[in-house]
């Protein structure tokens, strides 16, 4: 996925994977997944995505500041 956020492109195809959390098993219509990203210039940033009842029904990327607070929310 591919998005420009305050003049900013986030792109997870050219993006480096730096933790990934996932809730619920394969198939769960309620599961999700939490990807933390890393650009080349060193932005950080987070890809959502989940079944159709869970809290990201679509997928969508978030700019995060504070890395090591969403990190430890987990």
């Amino acid at each position: 996925m591919r998005r420009e956020i305050d003049g900013v492109v986030y792109d997870t195809n050219a993006a480096t994977v730096d933790k990934k959390f996932t809730f619920g098993a394969p198939g769960d219509p309620a599961g999700y997944e939490e990807t933390l990203y890393v650009t080349g210039e060193g932005k950080f940033f987070v890809y959502t995505y989940g079944g159709c009842k869970s809290r990201y029904p679509q997928e969508n990327i978030t700019p995060i500041d504070d890395v090591k607070a969403w990190i430890l929310s987990h």
